[in-house]
């Protein structure tokens, strides 16, 4: 019996993984896998890069934790390097620990600034394990589903002789919180129409935008975060996961314009490692390793290559019921029910790949790494194609 408590919903596949490089994990017999799922899309530049791994040590042989009363400069220039990456020169920053904080301490600072009563989000959007944003009762959120209007055909903007987009209560709602295309991991898109017109709708009432880009932000999905895809200028930004590349440090990022509006008010959010140094060198020495070694257009390559893969396995097969992909962030959801993920995830695994698999659906996550080598995807997809050959079909 483990002494442990792990991930609901997840089944623990391989339990004596000892080390790992790049995206290749090794288990105590110094056997290999390629890990297609960044940890839990954690890493954007593999496992132990050097660079990051350098920085750590540093950063941690000086000082690695500060208190209420004192901090460090590598904290507030981490600060300005997100800011600067995000376009929000002049904007503040918090640096947190997980993307659930992030998420959550910028609820706050919207819901400590607007007027009006509601936040709005799409139905599908994940926010993380607590607080409003989990919760989200509906004196304080607004949920819309997007799904009907992912086939809209009509040339004109969302606007009032659409029943759907009508019948939202702008009148109420002081903000919009994105979340840019993971939809609680099932990776699907809104249509940029549709976004357009919701945040059109509630910066013209002086209302907040807010983007989720915990999992869609460093890179993921072919730019260097997700709300770019839709043109969007936020104004409080979350980021986790892969800006620690493994390491657990996330921020929340303010425009100006909005941390003017909150001014030296204070948010009701403290925790013991808040600013620490160690994770704000970390975040600081991810973003420029990707900025300088260019890994963001590196993964666009890589996640072309993998889609086009996909797609002819996908025409060849007749195992895959639809694709969902933006740059290295890949959703494919198999024809049959959720036993049929479950054991194409297991025989990938006993053939050397790792990926996700969402809980009770037929859908297999695959989001690896930027550095990804072209020789490990393509293997993937050699295997992946001979799996789906073999695995029973459901009845």
């Amino acid at each position: 019996m483990s002494s442990l408590y792990t991930y609901p919903g997840f089944e623990l596949l391989l339990h004596d993984i000892v080390r790992a490089e790049n995206c290749h994990v090794y288990d105590a017999q110094d056997r290999r896998w390629v890990d297609l799922e960044s940890g839990v899309w954690c890493t954007p530049l593999g496992h132990t890069h050097p660079r990051v791994v350098r920085a750590l040590v540093e950063q941690a042989s000086r000082i690695a934790h500060t208190g209420y009363a004192y901090t460090c400069a590598v904290v507030e220039e981490a600060a300005r390097e997100v800011l600067g990456l995000l376009g929000l020169d002049g904007g503040r920053c918090v640096f947190l620990c997980s993307g659930s904080e992030a998420i959550e301490y910028g609820v706050r600072i919207a819901q400590a600034v607007l007027e009006r009563p509601l936040l709005m989000t799409m139905s599908d959007s994940y926010f993380g394990a607590y607080g409003s944003a989990q919760r989200r009762h509906q004196d304080e959120w607004f949920s819309f589903d997007w799904l009907p209007c992912g086939d809209c055909q009509a040339d004109e903007t969302c606007g009032a002789t659409c029943p759907r987009f009508a019948a939202i209560p702008f009148e109420r709602i002081g903000g919009f919180l994105f979340e840019p295309g993971s939809s609680s991991g099932l990776v699907r898109f809104p249509p940029q129409k549709l976004i357009a017109s919701i945040a059109r709708a509630v910066t013209e009432a002086d209302g907040l935008i807010l983007v989720n880009e915990v999992t869609t932000g460093i890179g993921r999905t072919g730019r260097w975060f997700g709300f770019e895809h839709y043109g969007l200028a936020p104004d409080i930004v979350a980021l986790g996961k892969g800006l620690g590349n493994g390491y657990p440090v996330a921020v929340t990022a303010v425009a100006p314009a909005a941390a003017a509006r909150l001014g030296e008010r204070t948010i009701k959010y403290a925790q013991s490692h808040q600013n620490d140094p160690l994770g704000a060198a970390v975040a600081r020495e991810v973003l420029r390793t990707i900025r300088e070694e260019n890994w963001i257009e590196r993964g666009r390559e890589m996640g072309a290559l993998l889609l086009e893969g996909l797609e002819a396995i996908k025409a060849q097969s007749g195992r895959i019921r639809d694709l969902r992909a933006r740059g290295l962030m890949l959703a494919v959801e198999l024809e049959g029910d959720a036993e049929t993920a479950l054991e194409a995830q297991r025989e990938l695994v006993r053939r050397g790949f790792i990926v996700a698999r969402r809980p009770g659906l037929s859908v297999l996550r695959i989001d690896p790494a930027l550095t990804v080598e072209r020789a490990d995807v393509e293997a993937f997809l050699a295997t992946f194609e001979e799996v789906l050959r073999e695995i029973p079909a459901a009845s």
